[in-house]
């Protein structure tokens, strides 16, 4: 890894390394914290619609971040250009944060030898003929399968992303960061009415996860039952029920109506629902969420973030009990509190903040049919797609893409057009029964926040919320 970010980013910039930690010592003396983020990235994607290639990209993007923190007050500048004279010009920019403020550089993060991920650059592991041809096997099995799809489209994604963190003592921490993911989208029509089903799987891996027939063929399968499932639905009830989440993908409801409440930055502004009450009750009994960006492989997960600090597994919400935030170096900093590895940026253009990495919450005890079976009247919410959140109030409207109505313990009609909208931490008092079968999402998540977007993870057990507010088309009887 040493090698790669020495050959990026100064053998073939012809940067000097000794010269580039003097001219960061120099810009960050006596600022409180700060650092120099490099980065180097490639990335591709490939679009197979209407039976042929539709779209193929691939980018490399390179360039510095300089940071100077003092106090709440932050400089930064950034270039895609790594030179020295490119620097000087950032540093003299960012300095100007510090006039007049005397501060000590806060201790730098933590080194860790954990390695969670391959260095390996999946983007040249198969040849481009190889993989069209692997998104050409998605599309003719697809269209196999049933008379009534009308659409396919398939896609592949890929990065591979190498930093390096420069601090002011001249110390450097790096990282090499795979990502890969497939989607596969198929409409499926019937009768004049038309749906969608989609299903998509992805991770800090190569390609190669995808190469066997037997895992994109169990896509696809997906993909067309989600599509078959929604002909078959029938207008969703409006009005005040029990609702009963499903377990994996339906944790991005927990990610964005909670989540982000949990984030350093919104409760040191005292911005956050959850502000001020940490040691406090906040969810019913049973409830553990956590937030862990040490997940070998996942999404999510990060050796280091964006700052140097290596990711953690950080209790959030235990038994109920509101533990602790999402902090990055600043705001952790600012509060008193210790940096847990959350410090992310899209790219070396934007600074850092409190950012989720992989979120979930852990097994309850509840056996998934007990929980369905308890439910006389209500929703069963499989799968979500958008949704939004009011981080100071918590109130979130979620768009259901795969539901069904419950009808005395047992799963109903399929339903389209149900809404969840609620309020984050009023729902985490209504959780009334948690299964004991959590899972984590394909690795298909990717957060925004402040213009900026980052790979996450989310995953829960099933769940019982009970009386949530359901937005239909139908009136419930």
């Amino acid at each position: 890894m040493t090698s790669s970010s020495d050959d990026l980013f100064f053998t073939r910039t012809g940067l000097d390394r000794d010269r580039v930690s003097a001219l960061v010592g120099e810009t960050l003396s006596g600022a409180d914290d700060g650092e120099l983020f490099m980065e180097y990235r490639q990335s591709e994607v490939l679009g197979f619609d209407d039976g042929r290639l539709k779209t193929a990209s691939f980018d490399t993007n390179q360039g510095f971040g300089l940071r100077c923190v003092a106090g709440e007050a932050t400089g930064y500048a950034h270039a895609s250009e790594l030179s020295e004279a490119a620097l000087k010009r950032a540093s003299d920019a960012v300095q100007a944060v510090k006039t007049g403020h005397t501060g000590v550089s806060a201790e730098g993060p933590a080194r860790t030898n954990t390695h969670l991920y391959s260095d390996e650059n999946p983007l040249g592991a198969q040849s481009f003929e190889e993989k069209v041809k692997l998104l050409a096997e998605i599309d003719a099995y697809a269209r196999a399968k049933d008379p009534r799809i009308q659409q396919v489209s398939a896609s592949l994604a890929g990065e591979w992303q190498a930093v390096e963190i420069v601090r002011a003592d001249g110390s450097s921490l790096r990282d090499i960061r795979p990502l890969v993911r497939l989607n596969v989208a198929i409409v499926a029509g019937e009768n004049g009415r038309q749906e969608t089903g989609s299903y998509g799987v992805g991770g800090r891996m190569g390609y190669d996860v995808f190469i066997d027939p037997l895992k994109w063929q169990a896509q696809v399968d997906e993909a067309l039952r989600q599509a078959l499932v929604n002909l078959e639905a029938v207008p969703a009830p409006a009005g005040e029920m029990d609702v009963v989440l499903g377990p994996g993908w339906p944790g991005i409801l927990l990610h964005e109506a909670i989540g982000h409440g949990l984030e350093g930055d919104f409760n040191r502004k005292k911005t956050s629902a959850f502000a001020g009450l940490l040691g406090q009750r906040v969810a019913a009994p049973g409830i553990t969420v956590v937030d862990d960006g040490t997940l070998a492989d996942r999404r999510g997960s990060l050796t280091i973030d964006d700052e140097g600090t290596p990711t953690s597994r950080t209790v959030l919400i235990e038994d109920g009990i509101l533990k602790g935030y999402m902090q990055d170096r600043l705001n952790a900093r600012l509060m008193g509190m210790a940096a847990t590895g959350n410090g992310r940026r899209e790219s070396y253009a934007h600074q850092p903040m409190p950012r989720m990495t992989n979120t979930y919450m852990l097994s309850g005890h509840h056996d998934p049919s007990e929980i369905l079976a308890s439910v006389k009247k209500g929703l069963y919410a499989v799968s979500f797609g958008g949704g939004q959140v009011d981080i100071t109030s918590g109130k979130f409207v979620f768009t259901c893409t795969e539901a069904y109505m419950i009808e005395d313990g047992k799963i109903g009609a399929p339903v389209k057009g149900a809404t969840l909208i609620g309020n984050g931490p009023d729902v985490l008092t209504r959780v009334s029964m948690i299964g004991n079968d959590m899972k984590l999402d394909p690795g298909i998540g990717t957060c925004g926040k402040a213009g900026q977007g980052v790979p996450v993870g989310v995953g829960q057990p099933t769940l019982r919320i009970d009386g949530l507010t359901v937005g239909g088309t139908a009136r419930a009887a």
